[in-house]
């Protein structure tokens, strides 16, 4: 990551890859805690900023997904709404988007002697401390991920629409509203299941997306694949829907109706010529699946967004 600039309020970092980009708006909302809004379009998979070990994290998904591979050479998968606790010296090693499209937010609060001292002194007047919360969420050191918490993400809904003038004021607010949330959680009342998968299912299974991505004219059926890759049919499915998010037939007709439509907008191909492309022989199913997903037939959305170009 590279800064690209930065003022008194915040600093703006910006990754730029072969296959993708993404930014960062990190500000500093009190002595010792950050925020960073995390914008990407890529897969990155990269090793895990260590800048500081004694850190506390707090991870929200609001959009796509986040991979995170532990030292152990398991998979665990946060989709939006998740909220995920950690110290920075945890067991993830790599993250990755397995979508290519990641929006979300990052609180580092720093757990550091000479910053936790006076951090928590201002905290204090709310009877809130970083330790505590700490101990509370990582009292084995294991890290946390919340699933819809309804109060916490309505917290982490606002702190994306915040006003810029006043931006960091409102985050100053609306942290100690989330801490405040946070102690008073009834971790007996939450569910703690947490879905990991081994990094072998999880490689066949990246494999069986490309091989069916990138093959949309072919028609590969679930026992098929599953033999291929020498999965058990419940453990395809099950690890799909772990690793994208969709159950795989899913995910294959959106990735075609994407496919679709940027063909409809850059090339003059006929609409039979772009269904056979994405797999579909009957003209008519295709247009209806198109239209579920657009809103308007193949030649209607071509018509529209041509013309409004």
């Amino acid at each position: 990551m590279n800064k690209i600039c930065e003022d008194r309020v915040c600093a703006v970092y910006e990754m730029q890859q072969d296959r993708g980009n993404g930014t960062i708006i990190c500000y500093q909302v009190f002595p010792g805690i950050s925020v960073m809004y995390n914008n990407f379009h890529a897969i990155v998979n990269s090793k895990r900023i260590e800048s500081e070990n004694n850190c506390l994290s707090i991870h929200h998904c609001k959009e796509g997904r986040i991979e995170l591979e532990t030292i152990n050479g398991e998979y665990l998968y946060l989709e939006p709404g998740d909220v995920l606790i950690e110290k920075l010296d945890s067991e993830y090693s790599t993250c990755s988007f397995p979508l290519s499209h990641f929006h979300g937010i990052t609180i580092n609060i720093s757990l550091s002697e000479n910053v936790e001292g006076r951090l928590n002194e201002l905290l204090g007047y709310f009877n809130i401390n970083t330790m505590e919360i700490k101990k509370l969420f990582l009292s084995d050191n294991t890290p946390f991920v919340l699933h819809e918490e309804a109060m916490i993400n309505h917290i982490f809904g606002e702190l994306y629409m915040l006003p810029d003038k006043v931006k960091k004021e409102y985050l100053q607010i609306k942290i100690i509203e989330l801490f405040i949330l946070l102690k008073s959680i009834d971790l007996t009342q939450v569910n703690k299941t947490q879905q990991y998968f081994y990094k072998s299912q999880v490689e066949k299974i990246k494999e069986i997306k490309s091989l069916i991505t990138d093959n949309l004219d072919k028609h590969y059926t679930m026992t098929e694949l599953a033999k291929m890759y020498d999965l058990s049919l419940s453990a395809l499915k099950k690890c799909f829907k772990g690793v994208y998010g969709e159950a795989i037939y899913s995910y294959l007709s959106s990735y075609k109706m994407n496919v679709a439509a940027s063909l409809l907008l850059k090339t003059d191909e006929s609409v039979t010529a772009i269904a056979g492309k994405v797999g579909y022989t009957n003209v008519s199913k295709f247009s209806e699946v198109f239209k579920k997903n657009y809103g308007k037939s193949p030649m209607e959305y071509r018509k529209i967004n041509i013309q409004t170009e």
